[in-house]
């Protein structure tokens, strides 16, 4: 049979990375079609992320869930709102708060700056190399070249990142 050039490709990027991504955690292939599961994933996303936001203005700091520190408004803070697995990635931030959920030793949230794009990327992609063994799917230069990520890349290595975290029994899953 012929394979289709999507096929292809995903079979190129499994090769190059050795196979690394391949598919999500058991509980999740099992659940249905493959919208569901990303929906599955970006709704964990949102779950693990809620209520971190970072002082887009340089004046105080918010971190993780609760309330204003340092007399913020509104306007000076910056959520990290998943809504997709594209525009809501660009600055790093949500890559940096889902690690830091996992991870709170790890860095200091507080400190990030959305505007530091190259730098927050590098910090996640770091941590979750080093914390989870999550193979290095996605490049810093590649993640700043675009003002918004490709969705397919950030999908693929949030479903990684998944799979290490479960593999490490950081997240646990329903047993079926």
């Amino acid at each position: 049979p012929r394979v289709g050039s999507q096929a292809q490709r995903r079979c190129a990027i499994l090769e190059k990375f050795g196979g690394a991504a391949k598919g999500p955690a058991p509980h999740l292939r099992r659940s249905g079609s493959a919208a569901m599961v990303k929906m599955m994933l970006l709704e964990w996303c949102r779950t693990r992320t809620r209520g971190y936001a970072v002082s887009a203005g340089g004046e105080g700091q918010e971190g993780p869930v609760g309330g204003s520190r340092g007399g913020l408004t509104s306007m000076s803070v910056q959520h990290v709102d998943v809504q997709n697995f594209s525009g809501s990635w660009g600055s790093g931030l949500a890559f940096c708060a889902l690690l830091h959920s996992f991870f709170p030793d790890a860095f200091d949230f507080t400190a990030l700056e959305p505007n530091s794009r190259r730098e927050n990327f590098a910090l996640a992609f770091t941590t979750a190399e080093e914390r989870v063994g999550c193979a290095p799917l996605l490049e810093v230069e590649d993640m700043v070249r675009l003002p918004v990520p490709d969705a397919k890349c950030v999908y693929t290595y949030v479903q990684e990142l998944y799979r290490c975290l479960v593999a490490k029994g950081l997240v646990k899953t329903k047993k079926r």
